[in-house]
């Protein structure tokens, strides 16, 4: 007999019922270190506290307003956006999978509407997850994701993974831009060489197509800067936003320069939640943090920390990892094997009081909140240690 909630996820067993800072419990009283954040999400850990305020206080004034009317909240939060990156305009959604998605429609509106209707098709790198949506997985084009649910969507293409010359071959008449991740998460965390972003912005602007970067689970200084696409300084024209964002609370944002949010006019796109006064409430108050003095440096200490103790357990334990991967508080564990050891030590490190999630090419993620300390580090790496060790029987 189904369950009540539909069985979509391969859930553990584990049932959490409050949170503190780093550290998640679950109903049994169990503390957990959560190096998993809700998949990149509880950017600022559990229930910060001006976090929490900025909630409160909202909650106490106004939930929803409509659209059709001015949102401050929403003002002040594009502005700050505005301000620290290369964008000129901001539209507010509930999603990662609806900030991708609205890219897709900007890109084939902005072709559109300077004289170009037949170019509606999109490039994207193989490897890559842009969300759970037709459009979404249409562009993916993961096998594991997409079976059961074809025709898939007409209008995508795919390349090779880091091939630039694929990538230019792919361009025709009919392209209307190229959709890339900056590192691709759920594909293994992959990232892409900043040589071949450059490439990739080039071969945009020679045949004038345009480039979205999904930093959905890059952004928000998960990388060690606000957006992934800083440390290139490759520029998108579209760049999509969420998880972190809201430090939990369900939020979008598609960034556009002007060019492109100039061709969406009123009526072109719209959203009932999006960019309701608790989400830019919420978003307000996570930004007031992230953009704090001193705060995106010690997501860079944290990652070297972490990758410097990664690093030491690969050499440790050769048999069983090959290596690290990532970049900021966004790493991977690599395991040897057929694909499934990963899920097992992710299984594991449960068991042993460590929250993680498992990822494409047999990657564990490590995505902490951005808020770790040295000793949640060392801690997460005394039970990475103590998992490797129970698994592979001795030290190798």
């Amino acid at each position: 007999m189904i369950t009540a909630v539909m069985p979509t996820y391969a859930r553990y067993d584990v049932a959490l019922e409050r949170g503190e800072g780093v550290y998640a419990f679950g109903t049994d009283g169990r503390r957990y270190l959560d190096f998993g954040a809700g998949i990149a999400v509880a950017s600022l850990g559990h229930c910060h506290p001006h976090l929490v305020k900025a909630l409160k206080t909202q909650a106490e004034t106004l939930w929803h307003v409509s659209n059709l009317y001015n949102i401050p909240g929403q003002e002040r939060l594009a502005e700050r956006l505005v301000a620290n990156t290369f964008a000129d305009a901001v539209f507010f959604n509930n999603s990662g999978n609806e900030a991708v998605e609205l890219g897709f429609k900007m890109m084939r509106k902005f072709q559109s509407e300077n004289g170009h209707p037949e170019r509606y098709r999109i490039i994207s790198v193989e490897g890559a997850f842009h969300g759970r949506s037709l459009a979404g997985l249409s562009a993916g084009k993961q096998q594991k994701q997409t079976a059961g649910f074809g025709p898939l969507t007409d209008g995508f293409d795919q390349v090779a993974f880091g091939n630039l010359n694929e990538m230019k071959s792919a361009v025709t008449p009919k392209t209307a831009g190229i959709v890339i991740e900056p590192i691709q998460g759920e594909g293994g965390i992959r990232p892409m060489d900043d040589d071949y972003l450059r490439g990739v912005r080039a071969i945009c602007d020679d045949f004038n197509l345009l480039l979205q970067f999904d930093e959905v689970q890059t952004g928000i200084g998960r990388t060690g800067k606000l957006f992934a696409y800083q440390w290139p300084d490759v520029k998108p024209d579209i760049l999509s936003s969420a998880k972190g964002l809201g430090g939990g609370f369900p939020i979008g944002a598609t960034m556009a320069t002007e060019k492109v949010a100039a061709t969406m006019g009123a009526g072109s796109h719209g959203s009932t939640f999006g960019g309701n006064p608790l989400a830019m409430a919420c978003a307000n108050a996570v930004l007031d943090v992230v953009l704090s003095d001193g705060f995106l440096e010690n997501v860079n200490s944290m990652s070297e920390r972490l990758r410097e103790g990664l690093n030491d357990l690969v050499t440790k334990y050769p048999h069983h990892l090959t290596g690290v991967r990532g970049k900021g508080l966004l790493l991977g564990l690599r395991f040897r094997g057929d694909g499934s050891e990963a899920g097992a030590m992710v299984a594991k490190a449960n068991a042993l009081g460590l929250l993680s999630v498992p990822a494409g090419d047999n990657i564990m993620r490590l995505i902490p909140p951005l808020v770790i300390a040295d000793a949640h580090v060392d801690e997460a790496l005394g039970i990475l240690n103590k998992a490797l060790a129970e698994t592979a029987g001795r030290a190798d």
